[in-house]
């Protein structure tokens, strides 16, 4: 059974501090790799957003344009949106956009996805994102208030970078990627973070142009997308437009095992151990006998990449982590009278 995680900068610190291990994903023995495009070499261009003394000296500002300040605590950051007081569309049009498609930043991908592949490792591109580099750009309230309201500025907002990320979808697909990281987080832990209608009058038609752009140039490209929290109502929606793998299958807002059992003949899931309680706050037993759990249930009969369901933050012990892997790698092993049925994803 594949499995995966991901280590924040202090975890990945400790790791090597305790272990002396600099490559966590060979340390793990993980199975994929992810492939990026190159920096850009784009002068800052966001000066008139962020008037002198706006920023802090230690603050950064993202291609997007995103401003983000740091706190005192991890890898952790408040957020600047330049858009925030923006009134009209023809604002946002004017906005600066970033060269992710420019020829000199997509130089040797194409090959980096091959030498993975050739390597025998999941080649995968993350992310190919839209609500959420929306709201960055207008503040979270105000791009509630844009979809609740359906206005012309949040509707430039998602049209302008849904565009982007469908070239990119496009071209990664076009070089051989394995697999597409999509998705926005849509869900709370109890539900949805807007109406299923609002989502699916304004937000699913970006995912699916996306999927879309990248499954026309490559049909066998996996389609993973990703919302963390509550987002029972629209998974129905999500195979609809074409996704393969859903991730992360929040135990603390979604019963993982009803979810296989509803849709596991139509999707492939990654995660379903909890970075909300079980690795942070379980013991050693607890991650053992929860990841064993989750793979005779959810693993059954194939369609499941076992994983937290998210970056594991500075609280978890590497114990727990060696608890996880170890699991996996005992239990994780399909017997021949229950090997994966074909029709169970595509992972």
């Amino acid at each position: 059974m594949p499995w995966g995680l991901d280590l924040c900068e202090s975890l990945r610190a400790k790791l090597k501090e305790e272990r002396g291990a600099d490559d966590f994903y060979a340390y793990y023995q993980l199975p994929y790799r992810y492939i990026g495009i190159g920096p850009t070499r784009l002068p800052p261009q966001f000066d008139a957003f962020y008037p002198s003394g706006t920023l802090p000296a230690d603050a950064s500002i993202d291609e997007w344009g995103v401003g983000y300040v740091p706190a005192n605590f991890a890898h952790f950051s408040s957020m600047r949106h330049p858009m925030e007081s923006f009134t009209t569309s023809q604002e946002v049009w004017n906005f600066p956009e970033p060269d992710f498609l420019a020829d000199y930043r997509w130089e040797g991908v194409a090959q980096r996805i091959q030498a993975v592949k050739d390597a025998g490792y999941l080649a995968v591109y993350s992310a190919v994102q839209v609500f959420e580099p929306a709201w960055y750009l207008r503040g979270l309230e105000n791009m509630l208030i844009d979809l609740y309201e359906e206005n012309e500025i949040g509707k430039a907002c998602l049209e302008r970078i849904c565009r982007i990320q469908q070239a990119i979808a496009a071209k990664m697909a076009g070089m051989g990627i394995d697999m597409i990281v999509f998705g926005d987080d849509v869900g709370t832990q109890k539900s949805m973070m807007m109406s299923k209608k609002i989502w699916q009058n304004q937000i699913r038609f970006t995912m699916e142009r996306c999927i879309a752009a990248a499954k026309q140039v490559n049909p066998d490209v996996l389609a993973y997308y990703h919302s963390d929290g509550n987002i029972l109502d629209i998974i129905p929606d999500l195979i609809e437009i074409g996704v393969d793998v859903l991730n992360p299958v929040q135990p603390e807002c979604m019963d993982p095992v009803k979810i296989k059992e509803m849709y596991g003949n139509r999707l492939s899931f990654w995660g379903t151990i909890g970075t909300q309680t079980t690795m942070p706050f379980g013991s050693v037993k607890e991650v053992e006998e929860t990841t064993r759990r989750m793979i005779e249930t959810v693993g059954k009969g194939g369609g499941l990449v076992i994983a937290p369901t998210h970056l594991l933050e500075p609280e978890v012990p590497l114990e727990n982590i060696d608890a996880f892997y170890r699991t996996v790698r005992t239990y994780g092993k399909y017997r021949p009278s229950e090997s994966p049925e074909p029709s169970r994803g595509r992972t």
